[in-house]
């Protein structure tokens, strides 16, 4: 009993020393293993290291083989072009002295001709020499026309103007603007209107209708019928005097013809048949790119895809209803929502200053 009571006073001494001894040997076999792992790994880092340097090594002798094959075919090559466009170029410059010399040989003995062309160069200086001779007595002839024609129409010119102008001409009780008394001599224009006549006013003509009716030759109205006398000149008109106009240019103008502004010339619709012409045009111009067989039955299988508009499940809505429709049953409530800004004014005016096309009403 008293053995059985020592050890079991010494139990928890020797578990305790049990368990230290266990821990020390797991400890130490622990650090073992790491040891070895270590030395596993280091060894087979140097076999891989090795083996990868070999590899290196065999590689590089395959590549420097057969970059040095790639480099003598390339080589090769190169030399062949080289000889090729040496060869070449020889070739070249002996067909270039080939043609010179025969091309030398050919316009010396059969095209050049000194003396000919000598002969020539003669000729052609003789007639260039004549021509240019010839358009300067042209030039000058035509120059001394010109002057004549001008100076004959400043002359027309002046003696129409002293014609139209010739009621300013002096009488012997009242002198004229161009015969001043405080002048020691008279103007030119006072004897360019002495030696002028008046102009008198051009009548209209008026144009006869040729008739050979019976009535008109019975009327004697026929200018086959009788002689007639020329139309006398008005009874009461007398001779305009003054600056007026000719009468032949007041009646032009009060006769010519009327000239409509564009905005009378143009119709009304213009815009709605330009628009019209616009959309006939486009109607014309419509490509379609299906190809049309019709002696084939291709389309008679094609099914036909209808629009969106048209194959929805619920009716067709029209073009106006799409934008400004309104549904009641949809408001989330009765009231109004509310504002809080102020609304614009342009947007207040819609529909009251201005109609659906946009015109002013």
């Amino acid at each position: 009993m008293a053995t059985l009571a020592r050890l079991q006073a010494r139990s928890l001494t020797v578990g305790n020393e049990y368990y230290f001894r266990n821990s020390v040997v797991d400890s130490f076999r622990n650090k073992e293993n790491d040891a070895a792992v270590k030395i596993q790994s280091w060894f087979r880092g140097c076999q891989v290291r090795a083996y990868i340097r070999y590899l290196h090594r065999i590689v590089t002798v395959i590549q420097k083989w057969w970059r040095g094959f790639l480099g003598r075919k390339e080589y090769q090559l190169t030399v062949q072009v080289a000889y090729y466009t040496m060869m070449m170029n020889l070739y070249n410059a002996m067909a270039v002295r080939i043609q010179r010399r025969w091309r030398g040989y050919r316009v010396r003995k059969y095209l050049f001709n000194y003396y000919y062309l000598k002969e020539y160069l003669r000729v052609v200086s003789e007639t260039n020499d004549a021509i240019r001779k010839a358009l300067e007595e042209f030039a000058e002839m035509k120059e001394r026309e010109e002057k004549k024609a001008n100076l004959e129409r400043e002359e027309e010119k002046r003696d129409y103007q002293a014609r139209k102008m010739h009621y300013l001409l002096s009488t012997k009780q009242i002198p004229g603007i161009y015969n001043s008394p405080f002048r020691k001599e008279p103007d030119p224009w006072e004897l360019q209107l002495q030696k002028a006549k008046p102009l008198t006013p051009q009548r209209p003509k008026v144009k006869q209708k040729d008739s050979t009716s019976l009535t008109d030759w019975l009327a004697c109205t026929s200018a086959r019928s009788f002689p007639r006398s020329e139309i006398l000149p008005p009874i009461n008109r007398k001779k305009c005097q003054g600056p007026f106009r000719d009468i032949t240019e007041v009646l032009e103008q009060r006769y010519k013809p009327l000239e409509p502004t564009l905005r009378v010339a143009e119709p009304i619709d213009e815009l709605k048949l330009a628009r019209e012409e616009h959309r006939r045009k486009e109607w014309l111009q419509n490509v379609n790119d299906n190809m049309f067989l019709p002696f084939s039955s291709c389309h008679k299988n094609k099914k036909y895809i209808p629009s969106m508009h048209l194959s929805s499940k619920y009716d067709p809505i029209s073009h106006k209803e799409q934008f400004r429709s309104e549904d009641p049953k949809k408001w989330i409530c009765d009231k109004d929502f509310q504002t809080v800004l102020p609304s614009f004014e342009l947007f207040s005016k819609y529909g009251k200053l201005y109609s659906k096309a946009g015109q002013i009403v």
